[in-house]
């Protein structure tokens, strides 16, 4: 499957949520909704963008219709096309922003239009249906990425500045993630306790350290299966791990799948393929 729409009533939507594909999910209403374990509160009109193996659940307070958008990473390349549209850094693959996007009414009822063209596009198969369908979905992103970003700078202009503790940690963090795995590491090099920390992070990313450090192992180990034609044992060591077999038990307790079936479902980007 390259592309396909599906919908569910609120009610009747998986109790985990997982697929090999990117999934653009829309509706609307309150509750909660969790990804990758991480609860989030929704209310009103909702986007929610995930990437390949990503688990998502949803308890809803309300009963009402959601719409699935799943296309394959080889259908549309994310990596390939993020600079038009930001979708990469921002949408998907970003462990510290919260995955999903709350709408405005006439954005959700655009992006709903889009997704009916879509489907109606998917089923008459003319030649030039596909080239149609990865407009609508670049537009899509677009939308997402758009009112992403100004949620984002209105929390940053109107509200207290980041908590300074935090902020330096995901600046350590992403320069020490692949040989540094322990909590007391980034502790002790901000000068402060554990539970400081520990708190200081929760607080602002609503997850703590030691699942932070874990979704970014995670997460560059499925950039490089994904962008990339190095060995698992080549990637294993990149990130840090002596040992491939206790890489790959690291990669599947989280993923649900070892790194070589990972790449087998999700495939090789285009990317990849364009830098031999």
């Amino acid at each position: 499957m390259k592309i396909k729409i599906q919908s569910y009533p609120t009610s009747g939507f998986p109790s985990e949520f997982t697929t090999e594909n990117y999934s653009v999910i829309l509706w609307k209403g309150s509750g909660i909704f969790s990804v990758d374990d991480i609860n989030y509160s929704y209310n009103g009109y909702n986007i929610l963008f995930l990437s390949p193996c990503q688990k998502a659940k949803l308890v809803s307070e309300t009963e009402e219709n959601m719409y699935v958008l799943l296309f394959h990473g080889d259908y549309y390349c994310i990596e390939y096309h993020k600079e038009e549209v930001a979708c990469n850094g921002l949408l998907f693959n970003n462990i510290y922003l919260n995955p999903g996007v709350e709408l405005s009414e006439e954005n959700y009822h655009y992006i709903l239009e889009l997704f009916n063209h879509i489907q109606k596009e998917e089923s008459e198969k003319h030649p030039f249906s596909e080239s149609i369908i990865k407009t609508y979905i670049q537009l899509i992103l677009a939308i997402g990425s758009k009112q992403k970003s100004s949620i984002e700078n209105s929390v940053v202009s109107h509200e207290k500045l980041p908590n300074k503790n935090a902020a330096e940690f995901q600046k350590l963090l992403e320069s020490h993630f692949k040989k540094e795995k322990e909590l007391s590491f980034y502790s002790d090099k901000l000068s402060i306790a554990n539970n400081t920390l520990s708190k200081a992070v929760k607080k602002e990313f609503a997850k703590t350290p030691t699942q932070l450090i874990n979704e970014r192992i995670i997460l560059e180990a499925k950039k490089l299966l994904h962008l990339t034609y190095r060995s698992v044992k080549e990637i294993a060591s990149e990130l840090g791990f002596a040992d491939e077999f206790y890489f790959s038990r690291y990669f599947k307790k989280s993923v649900g799948c070892s790194p070589k079936n990972y790449r087998e479902k999700v495939g090789i980007s285009v990317v990849a393929k364009m830098s031999m």
